[in-house]
């Protein structure tokens, strides 16, 4: 079968081919919209389809970007792609997804086979690993941004939640209830992750403004295969927290598959608060105080700035975008 081509589709339309090539890029600053109607008729009529390859050949673009994210099973990462993903899509960009672990040397491999893939910017939650790596693609200008955590050696532009107020409306709302030996466990601070020690650093200054004692042993930090340990030591205390605050989701999920195999009772037996506001929080019994990032707005705004850079319609200027979190008051505290 005969490919239709570009020439094809202008002899039909009755305009040039590169009114035809204005038109597939969404170039329509002096296109009628009769023209538009015939190009489009003319395209659907003879089934044509761009050959994307050429296409990105030619512009030297792709219209492809990539996100890559620390650990997709996180509620927070997976509604971020999600709002990146939407965003791409309404402008025209294909968006390639690709999962780090936390590992170093598997970051460095996506880095390195999304730039052979000629990726036009990247969306990244960085690892602590590449810094080297990152500083490359800085000082060669290629478009990035940084979501959830940051780099303080690199300057690029990152997204993230105001993790230290996340902290405080919780620690605040335990204390509101009658709580003052308060834990909070999060997971492994080893590769120092911003919001794992900016919700550290944020408990024990909540924790100092509200008049409440910080105790090293309700404050940790461990891989999650240690979270069972790491509450066996902390409610086995002769002062057990009576409240504690989950890091993230994934630690939220280990807490309560403890509680229920041990039928602690939340909140009579214990008081529960969970940074990521998870789809469960409010079919679980109790249902879940939770604390909610704005994952789905964190997540546009990071597609808007790389696309902008893709552009080149920034300014050169780096900043931090820090979003507001909001306590939502359920029944498990």
């Amino acid at each position: 079968m005969k490919r239709i081509t570009i020439q094809d589709v202008a002899r039909l339309a009755g305009v040039s081919k590169s009114t035809i090539s204005q038109y597939l890029n969404k170039r329509y600053d002096y296109m009628s919209e009769e023209t538009k109607k015939r190009i489009e008729a003319a395209i659907n009529e003879l089934g044509y389809e761009p050959n994307f390859i050429a296409r990105s050949l030619k512009q030297k673009k792709t219209s492809t970007i990539a996100v890559i994210v620390a650990n997709i099973l996180h509620s927070f990462s997976t509604k971020v792609i999600r709002a990146v993903e939407d965003y791409c899509n309404e402008n025209g960009f294909h968006v390639i997804v690709c999962n780090a672990d936390d590992d170093p040397e598997k970051e460095a491999n996506y880095i390195r086979m999304l730039r052979a893939k000629q990726v036009d910017g990247m969306i990244v939650f960085p690892t602590s690993g590449n810094i080297q790596l990152y500083k490359e693609l800085v000082d060669g200008n290629f478009p990035l941004v940084f979501v959830d955590r940051i780099i303080q050696e690199l300057s690029v532009d990152t997204v993230l939640l105001d993790n230290e107020k996340a902290v405080y409306l919780a620690i605040r709302h335990f204390r509101e209830r009658g709580h003052e030996r308060i834990g909070i466990i999060t997971t492994s601070l080893h590769h120092r992750v911003t919001p794992r020690v900016e919700r550290i650093e944020g408990y024990k200054k909540a924790m100092f403004e509200l008049g409440l004692a910080v105790r090293d042993e309700y404050i940790k930090g461990v891989d999650l295969t240690y979270i069972e340990d790491t509450l066996d030591f902390m409610l086995s205390l002769k002062e057990p927290p009576t409240a504690i605050l989950a890091g993230n989701d994934l630690v939220l999920m280990e807490i309560l598959k403890y509680v229920k195999e041990r039928k602690i009772n939340i909140p009579d037996d214990l008081a529960l608060i969970g940074v990521d506001d998870v789809p469960f929080a409010t079919i679980f019994t109790p249902k879940l105080t939770t604390v909610a990032q704005p994952a789905f707005e964190m997540g546009r705004r990071a597609a808007q700035l790389l696309l902008t850079k893709i552009n080149n319609e920034r300014s050169g200027l780096v900043n931090i975008y820090r979003f507001e979190p909001m306590l939502i008051v359920r029944d498990s505290t």
